[in-house]
């Protein structure tokens, strides 16, 4: 788990083989009363965190890594953000540190590059012969399943 309010550390990972530090100074923190279940500070506590970054922006990646960030998370983000929202835990601190494990990991999944495509393979002339000995053999097998004739 990441501490909050620190640099947040990306580990290192496909695409990322020394890993990244995004600097405090370019994660935002919004905070806002949590809905569900609570207790007697239910409607006084501002719980849910709302964490923002800007990958775009960002000096902790190298033009490459960066220009992967854009092009996967161009669905998540607006307006040139990216935000991820914790409100699962009772706590503002949990609820922080949540949020931060999030955009670690869809940094890490959105930096990585594609996998490599499948080269398509033939089956063998062996394979394909046992295949149609097989199929004959059901064939057979399902003759002899027939209506019995009086002789």
């Amino acid at each position: 788990m990441s501490e909050p309010g620190k640099d947040l550390a990306v580990p290192a990972g496909p695409g990322l083989p020394t890993g990244a530090t995004i600097p405090a100074g370019e994660l935002v923190e919004r905070f806002s009363r949590s809905p569900g279940p609570g207790g007697q500070s239910v409607n006084t506590s501002d719980t849910r965190v709302e964490l923002l970054f800007a990958p775009g922006t960002s000096a902790a990646f190298t033009a490459a890594q960066r220009d992967r960030l854009l092009r996967n998370l161009d669905g998540v983000m607006t307006q040139g953000q990216v935000a991820v929202v914790a409100s699962e835990h009772r706590s503002q601190l949990r609820n922080r540190a949540a949020a931060r494990d999030r955009l670690v990991a869809l940094l890490r999944e959105a930096v990585a590059p594609p996998p490599p495509r499948r080269r398509p393979t033939k089956p063998s002339r062996a394979s394909q012969r046992r295949r149609v000995e097989a199929k004959k053999q059901a064939g057979r097998t399902k003759a002899l399943r027939g209506r019995v004739r009086d002789e």
